[in-house]
């Protein structure tokens, strides 16, 4: 079922159940009362990543309280997304977009990882926590995608589950088509590794290739920018085997 985007929609950490009213946090007061300047009866719609989408009801017990409460569910919870993104922090406004994009494409996972030549840095998983849920607010999704701590890439490496392969953007690959390499992996659990804007050191590059559970892609004949990397490469790997097929 598509999502309704005539309605405003919201994330909420509270339970959702038909009947249940819950109160609004002080953002969405202000956001809903005062600059939307929504009226009791008026509706919206809620979801928390656990209990699926709801058709709620405002109501205004006092001027400066707001209750939100469900109707009924206008959409069930799906499966949270399997794909996991592992990237390296770019600067803070390039870095909002990057998540927002992830979060779009359908990651599941969001791994800040640290990389020889990082130039940026996870300053608050918070933000990162913010760009995902408004991400997911104006895009229709349900599950909010795990935002994880950042690791080395070395570390991350060492104890990586194997039956996760990670298909990692290769600027020295030696051809420009990333179809055949993807068609070939028969792995259904994967993720994605974006590296920063001066690209692996030669080190990382050669522990990447030495690992059998890694799959180097080329991303083109074009020099991309780490987030558009990070746009086009989510957007080849579920059209040939992703959530689009």
């Amino acid at each position: 079922m598509r999502a309704n985007y005539r309605m405003q929609r919201l994330f909420v950490g509270d339970a959702l159940a038909a009947g249940e009213a819950i109160e609004a946090s002080k953002e969405h007061f202000h956001y809903l009362a005062n600059v939307l300047r929504m009226a009791g009866g008026e509706s919206v719609l809620l979801f928390n990543g656990r209990n699926g989408e709801w058709h709620a009801d405002l109501s205004f017990p006092t001027r400066k309280r707001l209750l939100l409460t469900p109707v009924e569910q206008t959409r069930p919870q799906p499966a949270p997304s399997d794909l996991h993104y592992l990237f390296a922090p770019l600067k803070a406004g390039r870095l909002d977009y990057l998540v927002q994009k992830a979060v779009e494409m359908g990651a599941g996972v969001l791994q800040p990882v640290m990389t020889r030549h990082v130039q940026g840095k996870i300053a608050s998983l918070e933000r990162l926590e913010a760009n995902a849920v408004e991400a997911a607010e104006q895009c229709g999704i349900l599950s909010i995608p795990h935002v994880a701590a950042p690791r080395k890439l070395e570390d991350l490496l060492s104890d990586w589950p194997r039956e996760r392969r990670i298909i990692f953007c290769d600027e020295g690959h030696g051809s420009q088509n990333p179809l055949p390499v993807l068609q070939a992996i028969r792995e259904r659990k994967l993720a994605l590794l974006v590296g920063p804007e001066g690209g692996f050191s030669d080190e990382e590059r050669t522990l990447l290739r030495n690992l059998d559970f890694v799959t180097p892609i080329p991303l083109g004949p074009r020099i991309l920018r780490a987030d558009t990397a990070a746009v086009a490469a989510m957007a080849v790997i579920q059209a040939t085997v992703g959530d689009w097929t």
